[in-house]
């Protein structure tokens, strides 16, 4: 559900999860990108559509900043090429003059960088057949060359990867994948040298960006079986749906959430959880 509200430009100002005996309850309080009401009859259907596996979802909507959106995505009809490299200026330049020159159309891509880390995944066809690259040889051609604008600036040892993917109905969603992506190429670790406070079961994180300070607090609760997580920071769109799929990535069920922001300047989350592997929190 935060991925569909993503994905349609919408701000998540309030939000309460909450998941027990095989129910769930999900409130998000939401506005469009300038702050209104969302009152778009066909906005509002397409969220019930998406939300509702039973029912056949709408062909298209346009959000409030005039994007489209689709229920599936592009990887349905294009070649994906995922990448992890060092972050450098003009790479994705050099990746497109590359594709360019193979006679790949460039359909989308989306790129993060951080910590001098980048991760990309571009959406690419033929450009004579209008279609996917389907032929092993090319596509063997293409991440050989591809690989070779990675690896030139890059020292020995360090972390690079490339990767086509042919089109798949099962392709997990664009920015969920870069969330993979950067987790697997360990793009956190420089944060982790930031100030770090422990004391018995109670963790405590806080990175400081001059007055802006993001603070991240971690409690075990042994009696009820989960830890409680909480974050403040400054409130930014997606805020959201990143501290979900990080919990995800690292193999956490949240079972519980509460979510506020003030002014636009600053949120609130504070999460109940436990690891994927063991079974639900006791009740209380």
């Amino acid at each position: 559900m935060v991925q569909v509200l993503t994905d349609l430009d919408l701000l998540i100002l309030r939000s309460y999860i909450c998941s027990d005996g095989g129910w769930l309850m999900d409130v998000f309080h939401v506005t469009d990108q300038l702050g209104n009401k969302i009152t778009d009859e066909s906005l509002i259907h397409y969220i019930e559509q998406a939300i509702c596996a039973s029912r056949r979802g709408s062909r298209e909507v346009q959000t409030c900043v005039g994007r489209n959106v689709r229920p599936r995505h592009v990887t349905m009809e294009h070649t994906a090429m995922e990448m992890t490299a060092t972050d450098r200026p003009g790479l994705m330049s050099e990746i497109s003059a590359v594709l360019a020159e193979l006679g790949c159309h460039v359909s989308g891509a989306v790129a993060w960088t951080h910590n001098k880390r980048a991760a990309c995944i571009v959406y690419m066809e033929d450009d004579l057949k209008h279609g996917p690259i389907m032929d092993p040889y090319r596509v063997a051609q293409i991440q050989a060359q591809l690989e070779n604008v990675v690896e030139a600036h890059h020292y020995e040892g360090e972390r690079r990867t490339v990767r086509l993917a042919a089109p798949a109905a099962s392709q997990t969603h664009t920015e969920r994948r870069l969330h993979q992506l950067m987790a697997a190429d360990r793009d956190y670790e420089q944060c982790c040298s930031c100030g770090y406070d422990s004391s018995g079961d109670d963790v405590a994180h806080r990175q400081k960006k001059g007055s802006n300070s993001t603070e991240v607090k971690i409690e075990n609760c042994k009696e009820k079986g989960y830890s409680i997580v909480t974050v403040r920071s400054m409130d930014r769109p997606k805020l959201l749906f990143d501290t979900i799929c990080t919990l995800t990535d690292l193999q956490y069920v949240v079972f519980h959430a509460s979510i506020s922001s003030f002014e636009s300047i600053a949120i609130q989350v504070i999460f109940y959880f436990c690891p994927l592997y063991l079974t639900a929190p006791a009740k209380s």
